[in-house]
C-alpha cells in the first residue's frame, strides 16, 4: 500500500485496537520491503520516541509500506 494508505490502516488499527495492545506493543509504519523494514524497526527501537508516522519514508525504495505491531521493550 501506499504511504497514505498505511497512514490510514494504522490509524483504524489504533482506534480498534485495545488499551493492552496499546501498552504492550509498538504500531508502526514499515517499508514493505523486508530487509527495508529490518533496518527501519532496529534502527527504530533504539529511539522509539525519535520516530514518526514520515520516518519510514526515508527507509523505503519503491513507495510501498505496511502497518505492523511488535512487542514493546521491557526494562527489567
Amino acid at each position: 500500500m501506499n504511504f497514505n494508505e498505511a497512514k490510514e490502516h494504522k490509524k483504524e488499527s489504533l482506534k480498534n485496537a485495545d488499551e493492552s495492545v496499546l501498552n504492550l506493543f509498538h504500531v508502526v509504519i514499515t517499508p514493505a520491503n523486508t530487509d527495508e523494514s529490518a533496518k527501519f524497526i532496529e534502527d527504530f527501537l533504539k529511539s522509539p520516541e525519535s520516530f514518526n508516522d514520515e520516518s519510514c519514508k526515508k527507509y523505503c525504495s519503491d513507495g510501498n509500506y505496511e502497518v505492523v505491531s511488535f512487542k514493546k521493550e521491557t526494562a527489567e
